[in-house]
């Protein structure tokens, strides 16, 4: 049976976990927080949960073993994911005592939204190991995953990941060149600091930006990406009309794209009051459990479709709508 080694829990390690161990891979499992065996089991009992509602070709799920030390969980493991907060030092730290203990020929891969390949290589053992595999929560349902290599990483170990990442069910999009936060978190970055200002301007509150994404283009991305909406706003001429009709828009000043409101006090204490009020009383466990009732069925819906991510769905369980 092929060993997954899991350092650091939280959402996105435990996520990881479950995402290995429904795949049928052992996953040895390593977090020093005391409520870490707790949070593993209900996000391994909501993926299971949902993944079944998902795929029924999903084969038996592997042993979950609750290691002592960095060392136990990663000395006979062939894919070791770092999951550990996001903190140079701390990573660099971690990969090290991993490196310590790990086979030669595993991988190391870092769950890191920001930091680049060549800032965890720094003072690493065996950089030639280390790659970034950064994942989307809920980890257990969104397949992508961005791998990046760098120049001392190998093209093998580049297609080993790409291999295991499929063999668990994810999408891996290899990048070939090193920049912080990657692709996704940069994009996100982009709509997030537009919709501070927003708030911050009391232009919008938290939960009408939500409405505009959800009930408009929110849709639209899941089944279309950015690139091809735009083509497709460009009528029978494409991409080529949208940007002669709108490029000009990009020298307007519709947003506040290159600045950022200071996260005071006010602030936070403006978007809390409104992410309160929005959330009516529903725990996060709820909204978890609303959000991935929601991802299964929108998946569902794109199988049926065969498109976006619902073909690459398709294309893993062998079968057409």
């Amino acid at each position: 049976m092929s060993v997954a080694a899991i350092i650091g829990g939280g959402v996105i390690g435990s996520g990881w976990a479950a995402r290995f161990a429904l795949h049928g891979w052992q996953v040895n499992f390593y977090d020093p927080s005391p409520n870490a065996k707790d949070t593993l089991a209900e996000v391994i009992q909501r993926a299971h949960q949902a993944m079944t509602a998902l795929d029924n070709h999903l084969p038996a799920p592997g042993e979950i073993i609750h290691c002592a030390s960095i060392a136990d969980a990663a000395s006979r493991a062939l894919w070791i994911q770092e999951s550990t907060p996001e903190r140079l030092e701390l990573k660099r730290a971690v990969i090290n005592e991993i490196q310590q203990a790990c086979q030669i020929q595993a991988v190391v891969a870092s769950s890191t939204s920001g930091f680049m390949p060549k800032e965890l290589h720094e003072d690493a053992i065996r950089p030639e190991q280390i790659i970034v595999a950064h994942p989307y929560n809920p980890v257990y349902l969104l397949p992508l995953v961005e791998c990046v290599g760098a120049d001392a990483v190998a093209s093998g170990v580049m297609d080993f990941a790409q291999s295991t990442m499929l063999s668990v069910g994810m999408k891996p999009v290899v990048l070939h060149a090193q920049v912080p936060a990657h692709v996704g978190d940069r994009l996100l970055e982009a709509l997030w600091r537009e919709a501070l200002w927003l708030v911050k301007d009391g232009v919008a509150t938290t939960e009408q930006i939500d409405d505009i994404i959800t009930h408009s283009f929110g849709l639209r991305w899941a089944q279309k990406g950015l690139f091809e909406n735009y083509r497709i706003a460009g009528g029978k001429a494409g991409m080529q009309h949208f940007l002669e009709q709108f490029g000009p828009c990009l020298q307007w000043p519709w947003s506040r794209l290159t600045d950022v409101p200071e996260m005071d006090q006010a602030l936070i204490d403006l978007i809390k009051a409104q992410s309160d009020q929005q959330a009516q009383g529903r725990s996060i466990g709820d909204l978890e459990d609303e959000r991935d009732a929601s991802l299964v069925a929108i998946l569902q819906a794109l199988q049926e479709q065969d498109s976006g991510a619902g073909a690459f769905l398709n294309q893993r369980q062998q079968k057409k709508p």
